[in-house]
């Protein structure tokens, strides 16, 4: 090794120094990586994942979709079995004030029908409504705001038994609206049929 002095300092010699041992180094090791055995090179770090690692977060991916798909079907059929009970409520809740005002007398005589019990004669008046008694401006009591959808069935055509109708008939006499039930065949989450309801 030749050390070069230029100005002759001792410290520009030991940076010569210092570079030369860094170099020697440098090709000591290159040396060591081309001519060692297979199992004591080092390799530069390589980017990327490789196959096996691929596969295996794909599987546990799919596994996890798997499990949530199950979950997600109850939750939406939960969701419709709630606007279910709900719209049911709302169409007997109107039925009951219907009859609660024909009782009270604020229903004019022209619209109740003859042998209705009080009822509504269908969905639609409770709707539309109806004139109230005594009344000559010709206000209506109206007792929905429209006729809710069945979420099991996505229509507006609900079941319907009048007061006379037995209480598991199938099918309406058309004398009056007494109850309202769902028209869909499907079983709910709690085992129970929805026309039941």
């Amino acid at each position: 090794m030749r050390v070069i002095q230029r100005s002759g300092t001792d410290c520009d010699v030991m940076h010569l120094r210092t570079s030369a041992l860094a170099h020697l180094r440098t090709c000591a090791l290159a040396h060591l990586r081309t001519r060692a055995p297979a199992h004591l090179r080092t390799r530069a770090p390589e980017r990327g994942f490789t196959f096996i690692e691929l596969l295996v977060v794909t599987a546990i991916l799919v596994i996890l979709a798997s499990a949530a798909m199950p979950l997600t079907r109850v939750t939406v059929q939960r969701q419709k079995e709630g606007e279910l009970r709900r719209s049911l409520r709302e169409m007997r809740t109107a039925i009951d004030k219907f009859k609660d005002a024909v009782d009270a007398g604020q229903i004019g005589a022209t619209d109740i029908r003859a042998g209705s019990e009080g009822y509504p004669p269908d969905l639609e008046t409770l709707v539309d409504g109806v004139s109230v008694a005594g009344d000559a401006s010709g206000r209506k009591l109206k007792f929905l705001r429209r006729i809710p959808i069945d979420p099991m069935t996505s229509s507006t055509e609900w079941g319907m038994r009048a007061y006379q109708d037995r209480p598991e008939s199938a099918s309406w006499g058309g004398q009056n609206v007494y109850d309202v039930y769902s028209k869909s065949e499907g079983t709910a989450l709690d085992g129970t049929k929805y026309k039941d309801w």
